[in-house]
């Protein structure tokens, strides 16, 4: 069978390299034959710190003129979503659509969750929002296929997504891990449609209200907002974006063949950053395959993690990957929670989606793939700097990083992998 996988991945290499193809030019046709579309006129802004992200994207909310959609796995009840639902409530009475959807399990699972009063309240100030699928008994049936994304639009005008919820945590830290570390994207272009699209279908399905109209999709002609933090590259208003959204049972394998897609064309260089590295099987034999074509692979996970089991899994994974030839960093300061893959220094992606089985088989997920070598370069930039606050893994820094109880840990828990 690893002979089988090998010689595929050897086969589509072999197949790229006749077609004269680059990475970028593979990823998009594995893509589009997926039925995902590309734009070609999209500005992308890293927001690259909570402080950034919310700064920003308050800024645009308080331009907002006629709508602001907002999907979240979770607001948390703390100081940044008072803030947030303050705005939002100014907005309501200068006559600006509010529509919200948080997830009824990420509610219920973050520390300082939403309750009744504080949703029946927002809803009387004229905030329209709605709990996608409510923790309710028997409890096991709500489990699976959660509403993990992370997706923001105004005006229909201008869109943001990538990793972080709304909690103040991603500006302050915790006590558990220190410095919390993720990164958003703010987008202005074709893929501002698709964003709406992926809110309008999941608005309709929990609430039953049809907004497919076409005040609400104006990403071909879009609203100024001003004191935005820019796009300033060279390629800014011109960059191909697509969106890859998995939906359970429509679009289930869309995540997956992403990046089996990016692993399997990379021709020089792979570099990934993801907090729960569970992986399954094929993921990291398209890791393993690319170190043995002689592709330079390097990954980025947090020494230090905001739940039990898991990252046991992903530190075992990523230590034998190290022994597979994989150069593997331990990011120090605190928990990392950014999920991006950088592949060639040609396409990147941010989004929501982790590289654990919840992601890749169950939950709704979103994110933004950038055929685009001047915001890949962003964040290789971004990957070098944290490098400096990272150790380099090594079997001496392993024998020191877990003790022989953690290391057994580690080997049990990924055979829980399937279901982490």
């Amino acid at each position: 069978m690893r002979q089988h996988l090998f010689i595929a991945a050897c086969l589509l290499i072999f197949a790229t390299e006749m077609r004269g193809e680059t990475s970028d030019s593979t990823i998009v046709r594995i893509l589009e034959k997926e039925g995902v579309n590309f734009s070609h006129n999209n500005k992308v802004t890293l927001l690259t710190t909570g402080k950034e992200k919310f700064d920003d994207m308050f800024k645009a909310i308080r331009q907002a003129r006629s709508s602001i959609h907002l999907e979240y796995f979770n607001f948390r009840n703390d100081s940044i979503a008072s803030e947030l639902f303050n705005l939002l409530r100014e907005k309501v009475k200068e006559g600006v659509e509010v529509r919200a959807l948080f997830d009824g399990f990420g509610n219920d699972s973050n520390n300082r969750p939403l309750l009744k009063e504080h949703v029946e309240k927002l809803r009387k100030d004229g905030v329209r929002i709605y709990e996608f699928d409510p923790i309710r008994f028997p409890w096991i049936n709500h489990i699976f296929t959660r509403d993990h994304r992370k997706i923001v639009v105004i005006d229909g005008s201008i869109a943001y997504t990538g990793g972080m919820n709304v909690a103040d945590y991603y500006i302050n830290g915790t006590e558990q891990v220190g410095e919390w570390h993720d990164m958003h994207c703010r987008i202005e272009g074709g893929a501002v449609n698709e964003l709406q699209m992926i809110f309008s279908r999941i608005w309709e399905k929990v609430t039953g209200e049809d907004i497919w109209r076409p005040e609400y999709f104006r990403a071909y002609t879009p609203e100024t907002f001003v004191g935005l933090k820019p796009d300033t590259t060279v390629t800014a208003g011109h960059k191909k974006v697509g969106i890859i959204n998995r939906e359970p049972r429509k679009t289930n394998r869309i995540i997956r063949t992403f990046y089996l897609g990016a692993l399997d064309s990379a021709q020089d260089s792979i570099k990934l950053i993801n907090p729960y590295l569970t992986l399954n099987r094929k993921l990291k034999k398209a890791i393993k395959n690319a170190v043995k074509r002689g592709v330079k692979v390097e990954i980025m996970v947090a020494a230090k993690s905001d739940i039990p089991l898991t990252p046991d899994c992903v530190f075992y994974n990523v230590h034998k990957l190290m022994k597979k030839g994989v150069d593997v960093w331990l990011y120090q300061p605190g928990f990392h929670h950014t999920k991006v893959i950088m592949v060639d220094g040609r396409f990147c992606t941010v989004g929501s989606a982790n590289l654990d089985a919840r992601s890749l088989r169950m939950d709704y997920e979103e994110n933004a793939v950038i055929i685009d070598k001047h915001t890949t370069k962003e964040l290789d930039n971004l990957f070098e700097r944290d490098k400096q606050e990272s150790v380099y893994l090594t079997e001496e820094v392993w024998d020191e990083f877990r003790t022989p109880w953690q290391k057994f840990r580690g080997w049990f828990a990924h055979l829980l992998a399937p279901w982490l």
